[in-house]
């Protein structure tokens, strides 16, 4: 089975160590989910290219350009996402967040997402931690354990930052190959009682119980 990851891609320039990030993860994931014996097309979006038809659909009451329009069905349509944003005033970059903001509020509900972030200095690392990690969780997405930070240093440097690309893509993978069936008993819908038997209403449990 071929699985889809797509790329969210914010860098501003060409080339942008942004966009070699998203090259490394991207290609470090490849190689993971390979390795589970499944196939995967990774697909990127260069947000740098649509950043005036995100400026006019969000003056324009949403209403996005065909090209904006093929981005977001791909995020919709993505079995896990890779999202690398250069880091602007210890946050995502506007560029980022104008994207994010014009996606179905329920695009990314139960996506698997690899958060990324590039930088001059090591001190904006956190901005994973407390920006994008919560950004992602409010949507309802699944953010793998591992995020992954990079500051111009550690471009051809001696560091371990291809140990930390290659640790997150793998649990990337691991999410995105796995079989998203839900458990017998907890599976929504499901009007079987589990293994462990029928769930006893709360209400039912606190019935006669004064308090005491």
């Amino acid at each position: 089975m071929t699985r889809n990851v797509v790329v969210i891609s914010a860098g501003l320039s060409q080339p942008s160590s942004t966009r070699l990030l998203a090259d490394q993860l991207a290609a470090a994931t490849r190689s993971a989910v390979g390795g589970r014996g499944e196939s995967v097309d990774i697909e990127f979006i260069e947000l740098r290219e649509l950043a005036v038809e995100m400026a006019e659909s969000m003056v324009s009451g949403g209403r996005p350009t065909p090209a904006l329009s093929a981005a977001q069905r791909q995020v919709a349509a993505a079995d896990g996402i890779i999202a690398v944003t250069p880091v602007f005033t210890a946050s995502y970059s506007g560029l980022f967040k104008t994207f994010v903001d014009l996606l179905d509020k329920d695009a990314l509900t139960g996506k698997a997402v690899l958060v990324a972030a590039t930088a001059g200095t090591p001190r904006h690392s956190l901005v994973l931690e407390h920006a994008m990690r919560p950004l992602f969780a409010y949507l309802r997405a699944i953010v793998v354990p591992t995020a992954v930070f990079a500051a111009t240093e550690d471009f051809g440097g001696e560091n371990d930052l291809d140990t930390r690309v290659h640790r997150a893509a793998a649990e990337l993978a691991g999410l995105v190959v796995a079989d998203r069936a839900g458990v017998a008993g907890f599976a929504q819908g499901d009007d079987e009682p589990g293994p462990l038997g029928p769930v006893t209403d709360f209400s039912e449990l606190l019935r006669g119980h004064d308090g005491g």
